[in-house]
């Protein structure tokens, strides 16, 4: 049978199985085990077998839990309170004024959580409370919040650049590091129209209420150094040199138990319950990403990635018009799958074409994620709009309509790196070589 009709009965089978509410990493296995037993000769049974067991014992994958369970920790401390006090007083000469703090505050604490939606609910219950309170434009205030919880995703440590790593068997270092450029980028693009909608329309600003000398806005800024400390422990550990991945999020795990027991949040409680949470959470990713190594092996019996590569040859894209393509189609995805089923669901298919294309797998990785950041904004499934429901009781489309604008905004961010691929891949040429 060839490889075309292959492909549409088995995305037939794993679009069946998703409809029908079977978790998703049963589904992969399904749809791998069918393909095998149906379009090859090769015992199913021995290869998941192996497949589960390369992928969950990898070395690599150590680093996920330690993350997470690092976001689990620091999102029961009083961070969030700590940022926002911190940056205010700094931002009420801007244009927008404190609607700058969901983006800087996103950024910060992405750098300390790699989860989208424990960026989002972190910030958002502080900041949506006073931005309301002191009268800040409401559809704004939660479509920044919304779009720059994204962040989480892009600036390291991000969890879904390990799962990309992981599922494409590239250097999860150096995502980690080619993602601060573009993570920078991304927010200066935020704040950037955030100012000049303020500037536009000075009536959605309200006046600031705030009112500091220089040295007192100095001391508030000094609940700030425990989060910058342990960015610098972890991001700089990697970027140095120190430490991998895998021990910078140890490092990361026990800078923020410090951080915990240092503003008086850290009790058996609080400590079990992040345990728990985090443990829940990779094992969830963990079963997912030993799916996926099997359905990419089982797609490689079926020929369907040799296909689609030469396909690509034959059809002689050049890389941007494939790029475009792929955009669309992640979009598409996105709106009905989160973003680490996006990744594992097209990693097995896409990685093929990309290598075919002469395509860095390290600058798609990056542009991967940006693309898989539209998803957690973008409805039906967008799990940042169902955070920003339970946060504001707002319906879905009011949230949706302030995130329009950041939606494109990451557009243009997916633009500039397809023009400039340098903004991903110079941290990393430098720090590794080409």
């Amino acid at each position: 049978m060839d490889p075309v009709t292959v492909g549409i009965i088995l995305s037939v089978i794993l679009l069946v199985a998703l409809a029908a509410g079977i978790w998703v990493a049963i589904s992969l296995t399904i749809v791998g085990a069918a393909g095998m037993m149906m379009f090859s000769s090769a015992p199913v049974g021995s290869i998941a077998a192996t497949k589960f067991w390369e992928l969950s014992s990898s070395i690599a994958l150590t680093a996920l839990p330690l993350f997470i369970w690092m976001g689990e920790i620091l999102f029961r401390t009083q961070l969030s309170a700590n940022m926002f006090s911190g940056l205010a007083p700094w931002l009420t000469r801007l244009p927008g004024r404190l609607m700058h703090t969901n983006v800087l505050g996103c950024g910060i604490f992405a750098a300390v959580s790699g989860s989208s939606t424990a960026t989002c609910v972190t910030i958002g219950r502080m900041s949506l409370p006073e931005l309301k309170k002191r009268g800040y434009d409401e559809k704004m205030s939660i479509g920044s919040l919304a779009s720059s919880g994204a962040l989480g995703l892009m600036i390291p440590p991000s969890i879904i650049m390990i799962v990309y790593g992981v599922a494409a068997e590239v250097s999860i270092a150096r995502l980690f590091i080619a993602g601060i450029i573009p993570g920078l980028l991304m927010m200066s693009l935020f704040m950037g129209y955030i100012a000049v909608r303020a500037i536009m329309d000075p009536a959605r600003t309200p006046a600031s209420d705030i009112t500091m000398s220089f040295i007192q806005k100095v001391r508030n800024s000094w609940q700030l150094l425990p989060v910058i400390l342990l960015i610098v422990g972890v991001i700089g550990s990697i970027y140095g040199g120190i430490a991998t991945a895998t021990e910078s999020a140890a490092v990361g795990v026990v800078g923020a138990l410090a951080i915990a027991a240092a503003t008086r949040s850290l009790s058996w409680a609080s400590f079990t319950d992040s345990l728990m949470a985090a443990t829940r959470t990779s094992c969830m990713l963990a079963l997912i990403l030993s799916a996926s190594a099997f359905l990419s092996t089982a797609m490689g019996f079926t020929g369907i990635p040799r296909f689609l590569a030469s396909t690509v040859g034959d059809m002689q894209l050049d890389p941007i018009m494939l790029l475009v393509v792929l955009t669309l189609l992640f979009i598409v995805l996105g709106c009905f799958l989160d973003g680490v089923s996006v990744i594992v669901l097209t990693t097995s298919v896409v990685m093929p074409m990309i290598a075919a294309a002469g395509i860095d797998p390290i600058w798609f990785g990056i542009y991967l994620v940006i693309v898989v950041e539209m998803s957690v904004i973008t409805p039906p499934v967008g799990f940042n709009l169902f955070v920003l429901q339970s946060l504001t009781g707002r319906d879905i489309f009011f949230i949706a309509a302030g995130c329009l604008p950041f939606f494109l905004l990451m557009v243009a961010t997916v633009a500039i790196l397809i023009l400039v691929p340098e903004v991903a891949t110079y941290l990393p040429s430098q720090m590794y070589g080409r």
